[in-house]
């Protein structure tokens, strides 16, 4: 395809200063992330049973409203309840078969925040308001022109790169680990709204990290400071296991023993208590925020999984980027973007540039070909990656 080019990059560049941050699985606004991207799996879902085929939808937009709590220790209760306003468009007829989306939709939210929040009160703590209507004509008609091959609903783009800096490891690990169920049985307290920002100066790492206590495990002020530096101690040790030297970890730096002002709250969530949440604010398809490399800014989230080149090629560029680097040793790294164009085959974007750093220049010539025959493999095969990304087996967070 002569649309893609492969170029390489110097050798030995090191960013001297970078900032990686990642939202928690808790954190409003990935949690909002996370329930309008399963909507768009139970759509699809329903649409093969029903019909045998993925019917046109975008359900990304929504809003979580944080609600208000008293929060004492040993417990709390909600005064306001949070509140999520699901918005977006989405077929609810096809060939006399009518679907009820804005009911499948609130079930989702329901059986997420269940699945993914320990001390939420679904039935009483929370408010869900699905507003779910038909798509415009000329993009519905446009989704069902893409019989053989989906045709892109949008002019726009993907960027992917691989592999992880440091930092990057660092930031993504440390969340994980926190929100681990073998890490919430040791110190239950650590609620799920964890965020993690990262430094990196000249190589030295600093994580800063904001964490969301759950009330009922805290009888008092010292045991909230001593719980706060065992989760601290755990981090530094886990961190140096993972970058191989030592981090400088600091918790929850607003905390204020003197004024006894800390991050307490009854259900390890910040949006019980005005904290609000948005799709696409988050994280990028990678699990992170990076503003040192190049990424688009573009709300993957609950966006159609089989023509939406937003959510498409966000997550192809990252896949095919790390593809890359694992299938040649002599790449040290890749990163790649992908310009669509609206109305054409999903499988021809307008544009692919990919970039590849090696740790010997002169093997550039050798491994370009290599590198460009793994993205025309995966451009002839996109339409089962749409698929895969319909049943949920890449995040968008």
């Amino acid at each position: 395809m002569s649309n893609i080019t492969v170029k390489q990059l110097p050798p030995g560049y090191v960013n001297e200063i970078e900032y990686v941050e990642r939202k928690g699985l808790g954190h409003p606004d990935s949690l909002i992330d996370g329930i309008v991207d399963e909507v768009s799996h139970a759509l699809s879902r329903e649409y093969i049973e029903k019909t045998g085929m993925i019917l046109h939808h975008n359900v990304d937009k929504g809003l979580i409203i944080g609600g208000s709590t008293m929060v004492r220790f040993g417990g709390g209760s909600i005064g306001r309840k949070i509140e999520i306003i699901l918005a977006g468009r989405a077929t609810e007829s096809y060939n006399g078969i009518r679907f009820d989306v804005n009911k499948i939709a609130r079930e989702v939210t329901e059986e997420y925040l269940r699945r993914n929040t320990r001390f939420l009160d679904v039935d009483s703590e929370v408010s869900i308001v699905s507003k779910i209507f038909n798509g415009s004509s000329d993009l519905s008609g446009l989704f069902m022109r893409g019989k053989e091959i989906p045709l892109a609903n949008d002019t726009s783009f993907g960027i992917g790169f691989y592999p992880f800096s440091d930092a990057e490891r660092l930031t993504l690990e440390t969340e994980k680990y926190l929100n681990s169920s073998e890490y919430k049985k040791k110190e239950p307290e650590v609620g799920e709204d964890i965020k993690v920002m990262a430094l990196n100066e000249a190589g030295k790492l600093r994580v800063t990290l904001a964490i969301a206590f759950v009330s009922k495990f805290i009888n008092n002020l010292d045991e909230y400071f001593e719980a706060k530096e065992r989760v601290r101690a755990d981090v530094a040790s886990y961190a140096k296991k993972i970058v191989g030297k030592d981090v400088d970890v600091a918790i929850n730096t607003g905390d204020s023993k003197e004024k006894a002002e800390i991050y307490m709250t009854k259900t390890g969530l910040s949006c019980e208590a005005g904290d609000d949440g948005s799709v696409g604010r988050g994280n990028r398809v990678n699990g992170l925020i990076t503003p040192f490399r190049h990424m688009s800014l573009e709300a993957a989230a609950g966006k159609n999984p089989i023509s939406h080149v937003g959510k498409i090629y966000n997550i192809l560029a990252y896949e095919i980027a790390k593809d890359v680097v694992k299938n040649y040793p002599e790449i040290l790294e890749c990163d790649i973007a992908i310009l669509s164009q609206i109305g054409k085959g999903i499988n021809e974007p307008q544009n692919l540039n990919m970039n590849l750093r090696l740790a010997d220049s002169r093997d550039f010539e050798r491994i370009k070909d290599k590198a460009r025959y793994i993205v025309e493999q995966r451009l002839e095969h996109i339409k089962e990656f749409t698929l895969d990304i319909a049943t949920g087996k890449y995040s968008t967070f």
